[in-house]
């Protein structure tokens, strides 16, 4: 009943560059080398119950510490407190304390290169390579994960079930939204390398930080910040449709072409332009500015911006989400 407990905040802070989505990274220094982490994680840190006032105001402190980058849109993911040998390890150096993870999730419009050591913006799809299907269905999924889920469900209808209905296996449908789903049947599979290091170091005995299975399985991250990574793709792939949160991940004035893109980068599903942008507009959530931007490689292009005050009636709304292959 003595047990201690070691609350730890971490940040999902998603950019788009150039039609990617991006999420901000660091290495983390070993507390034995002193050197920085082979594998990436995203900013992290305890919470002070004596020193914090909020949650918040210590992830936006020590985020600002770690990256040198200053946090705006910040809204919280997650508490994830699992115990079990299917549950990824939070592990912030705590010792034997129990690690209570808090996720966050941060948008913004620009991914600011900062002068930290050891930080960097990485595409999402580097750690989830079978979410990104803007060029057609993944071919790891049928190549790689399939095969291999299939021995691993042998002959359990439940597990060979969850694959079908998480992988869109056997003519299922592709839900864009279940990322955490999918992260953590790999991860119960053995199929996650952070797996195995999380049972041994469960069970007191050193593991090092992991190297990734296969291209088709993602990179490894620290901790289980890959599980909370997921958490936050999910989420902000939900919004997409029932929030305006695809306007905080755009500069203040764009062509619904770079506002395309942002939202399909996010989603990882390509979109059909014209039903896209016929959905854009009856949502009142843009306004024409009037003016054309002559940076776009090709014909010039209206630019818009963000109604905030959002539509005449009714609350803020998401955006549609029209697939080009359906």
């Amino acid at each position: 009943m003595n047990a201690s407990v070691v609350i730890g905040l971490s940040a999902v802070v998603v950019a788009c560059r150039d039609g990617e989505a991006l999420v901000l990274t660091v290495r983390p220094q070993d507390a034995q080398t002193h050197r920085a982490s082979a594998l990436a994680g995203l900013p992290f840190g305890p919470f002070d119950p004596v020193a914090d006032r909020t949650f918040e105001l210590a992830l936006r402190a020590f985020v600002a510490a770690q990256t040198r980058f200053e946090l705006g849109y910040v809204e919280q993911l997650y508490t994830f407190g699992d115990k079990g040998r299917d549950a990824p390890l939070a592990d912030i150096g705590a010792g034997a304390a129990r690690v209570i993870s808090v996720g966050y999730l941060a948008l913004t419009p620009r991914p600011t290169d900062t002068s930290a050591p050891d930080t960097a913006w990485a595409p999402w799809s580097r750690y989830f390579p079978w979410e990104d299907w803007r060029r057609g269905r993944p071919r790891g999924i049928d190549q790689v994960i399939a095969p291999a889920l299939a021995a691993w469900a042998d002959r359990s209808d439940e597990r060979a079930a969850r694959a079908r209905a998480l992988f869109a296996l056997d003519g299922q449908r592709w839900n864009p939204e279940r990322v955490l789903d999918r992260y953590e049947l790999l991860y119960e599979a053995g199929l996650a390398p952070e797996a195995d290091r999380d049972r041994r170091r469960a069970q007191g005995l050193a593991a090092e930080e992991p190297a990734a299975l296969s291209a088709a399985l993602g990179e490894p991250m620290i901790s289980d910040h890959r599980r909370i990574l997921a958490t936050g793709l999910g989420r902000l792939r939900g919004k997409l449709r029932y929030r305006p949160v695809a306007f905080e991940l755009t500069p203040a004035e764009f062509t619904l072409s770079e506002l395309q893109r942002v939202v399909e980068s996010v989603a990882g599903v390509a979109l059909h332009k014209q039903n896209f942008r016929r959905g854009v507009e009856r949502t009142g959530l843009v306004e024409g500015l009037g003016r054309q931007d002559s940076d776009t490689g090709g014909r010039p292009a209206e630019l818009f911006r963000f109604r905030r005050d959002g539509p005449n009636t009714g609350p803020a709304t998401g955006l549609t989400l029209p697939l080009l292959r359906e």
